[in-house]
């Protein structure tokens, strides 16, 4: 077992462009522009419409296999 004292630190990554608190001013800057959209509710899609879907006979027959959840 290795005391982790015992080492040397790794050196800081070599600062770009102003370090953290320059990033984070320009996050808060940028959030008015981050907008999230309202959130849709899924609808059902018909089987007709899936189309290139192929599923391994070996995959259908576990998932067959499966008990439906909750049962």
């Amino acid at each position: 077992m290795t005391n982790p004292r015992a080492h040397t630190p790794a050196p800081a990554p070599a600062d770009l462009e102003g370090g953290l608190a320059s990033l984070r001013g320009d996050c808060a800057r940028m959030v008015p522009h981050w907008a999230v959209p309202d959130r849709v509710a899924a609808r059902p899609v018909s089987p007709s419409s899936i189309h290139g879907v192929t599923v391994p006979p070996g995959s259908a027959r576990l998932l067959d296999a499966m008990a439906e959840y909750g049962d």
